[in-house]
């Protein structure tokens, strides 16, 4: 689930805690949207918990530079 699945979850569960005043008998609208934004608010956290260690910067390692003389010496005096 993305971010927008999170976020429609979000919406939906207040648009039925808050805006709605429906009475289904056997089915509490109030608590399936209290569930429901309780989820996406879950969901919220794990996707940027992820997408936080996604986005770690790791410095490159420098590579070994090795100077060698076309000659074969190695650089100490003879």
């Amino acid at each position: 689930m993305g971010l927008g699945g999170c976020l429609l979850l979000i919406a939906g569960g207040a648009i039925l805690t808050f805006a709605t005043d429906w009475k289904i008998s056997g089915f509490n609208l109030d608590v399936a949207g209290l569930i429901m934004m309780a989820v996406g608010l879950i969901g919220v956290a794990v996707y940027s918990s992820v997408l936080r260690r996604r986005r770690a910067v790791v410095p490159p390692v420098a590579p070994t530079v090795v100077e060698t003389d076309p000659y074969g010496h190695d650089g100490r005096a003879l």
